[in-house]
């Protein structure tokens, strides 16, 4: 069970497509954070992630832990060779990358607790955020990959190796013959609504599209698709969509999530008899309360995790 450990000061580490976001504190509300440029150069970003949370441990005091939430995939089996290593990720250098081993080196004698960044981010919802007091949500990240995290019955889903929902395969809307930008699966959930599918489908930012825009039209319309299988998949009490597609720039954030929780009851039609998909469907796809400090919040929470676990 998913237990919270309140004021210990911790180390914690956000690895994503992206950029790796560093933090040490004991919560949302004592954060000191800095972040690097992900790149395709593993070792120089593991060194620059250790030497600033070695910094800070010089300023601050001893850490207690560190949590690690990470692109993926993610190999999370403690007694299999691979332990901690990110495994057949699409981003450039970063195959078979032993992000854990990097940081015990550095800190050999605390707890790390680690994960994939999504599961980690549901974490910080679950402790801080929109997913307080529920046994069972899901946590989706769409930004330059798509990912989600999954608790039920307060358990971090894993299995045989980690969700990996931001890869199903969704029905295409009659016309849309867009190719999809995942090199694995094409036009799977990811290669149709990753930021970098939006990009390429319209010729410009997620930032930028105009509001009415067919982009926004198909990318609500696929979220909604692959929200409304996690539902009947999963049955999570609550989806929270993060990320910075979620923002949804010119479009809006309100407008963004109306959209989907619209296109989620046409693609459900009725069939699930719940008041939170017919009544309140607007408290039940959500942005996420922590916002963009969600993942960094919920490594912290691994972290708490780990020292709890000893």
């Amino acid at each position: 069970m998913l237990e919270e450990r309140h004021h210990v000061l911790a180390g914690a580490i956000e690895g994503g497509g992206t950029k790796f976001v560093c933090a040490v504190g004991s919560g949302p509300h004592d954060l000191s954070r800095t972040e690097f440029p992900t790149g395709d150069n593993p070792i120089r970003v593991l060194a620059q992630v250790t030497n600033w949370l070695s910094e800070q441990q010089r300023e601050r005091g001893d850490l207690q832990a560190i949590g690690i939430g990470s692109f993926g995939p993610l190999d999370l089996h403690s007694n299999s060779p691979a332990y901690g290593y990110i495994t057949s990720t699409p981003k450039p250098g970063w195959r078979n990358t032993d992000v854990m081993g990097a940081v015990r080196r550095a800190f050999p004698n605390i707890p790390i607790g680690f994960d994939t960044d999504v599961n980690a981010a549901a974490l910080g919802e679950y402790f801080w955020g929109n997913a307080t007091g529920l046994s069972d949500f899901v946590y989706v990240t769409i930004g330059t990959g798509i990912g989600a995290g999954g608790v039920a019955g307060r358990q971090l889903i894993h299995g045989l190796v980690h969700p990996e929902m931001g890869h199903m395969l969704i029905p295409r809307v009659s016309g849309d013959t867009f190719a999809g930008a995942c090199q694995y699966h094409g036009a799977c959930w990811e290669g149709l609504c990753s930021g970098p599918a939006l990009l390429r489908r319209s010729g410009m930012p997620a930032e930028t599209i105009p509001p009415g825009h067919e982009a926004w039209v198909l990318e609500t319309q696929y979220i909604a698709y692959a929200v409304a299988n996690i539902t009947c998949m999963l049955s999570p009490q609550r989806v929270i969509i993060g990320g910075g597609v979620r923002k949804a720039g010119r479009l809006g954030q309100d407008q963004f999530f109306r959209l989907i929780g619209e296109k989620t009851q046409a693609a459900l039609n009725g069939y699930i008899a719940s008041p939170a998909l017919r009544e309140e469907i607007e408290n039940y796809i959500v942005p996420p309360h922590l916002g963009d400090n969600a993942g960094i919040c919920g490594a912290l929470a691994l972290a708490q995790i780990a020292l709890n676990d000893l």
